[in-house]
């Protein structure tokens, strides 16, 4: 017998409103595993050119004087920083990371390549840009589909700043 001042529910209205809750879970598990998702593809993608950009020990560095840009390469003569260093006669660097032909850039070789990234702050924060673009993806992930506003609001303006400051140091 139900209590005074409450409403007994039928079975199958029951049955509908834990059915309906299991469907919000099973979209927020969702939204939060794509969300996951382009965060981690987003720090896979930056990891090629971030992991010798920022861990230097051991590998070959030098610079690069920039000869010719294409489309979206650059390419140049290698001169390694130390003494008996392995000179490579051409090698390839991002054209983004240049100001184009006569350019003289610190890089690093990348084991077992012709190409050279970019090192200091620039080329640091240059091989974290698709993690900074995965940030702003992953925040309308977070805003639309999972309703987390602060979280998303931290997310973009994480994703923003960290944009910002690639473009600031690449053209300064």
């Amino acid at each position: 017998m139900a209590s005074p001042g409450t409403t007994k529910r039928s079975r199958t209205r029951r049955a509908s409103e834990s059915a309906f809750g299991l469907l919000l879970l099973a979209k927020n598990v969702t939204m939060a595993l794509v969300a996951l998702l382009i965060l981690v593809a987003g720090v896979w993608s930056s990891w090629a050119d971030a992991k010798p950009a920022m861990l230097t020990k051991g590998l070959e560095r030098g610079t690069v004087t920039v000869a010719g840009c294409d489309d979206d390469w650059c390419t140049g003569s290698f001169a390694p920083a130390r003494a008996g260093g392995d000179s490579h006669r051409r090698v390839r660097v991002d054209e983004t990371v240049t100001d184009g032909v006569g350019d003289r850039v610190p890089v690093v070789v990348k084991p077992g390549t012709d190409e050279v990234v970019r090192t200091g702050a620039g080329g640091v924060l240059h091989a974290w840009v698709p993690f900074g673009g995965a940030l702003l993806l992953g925040a309308l992930v977070v805003a639309g589909g999972l309703g987390m506003r602060r979280t998303a609001w931290a997310l973009g303006f994480l994703g923003a700043a960290l944009l910002g400051a690639t473009f600031a140091t690449l053209t300064v």
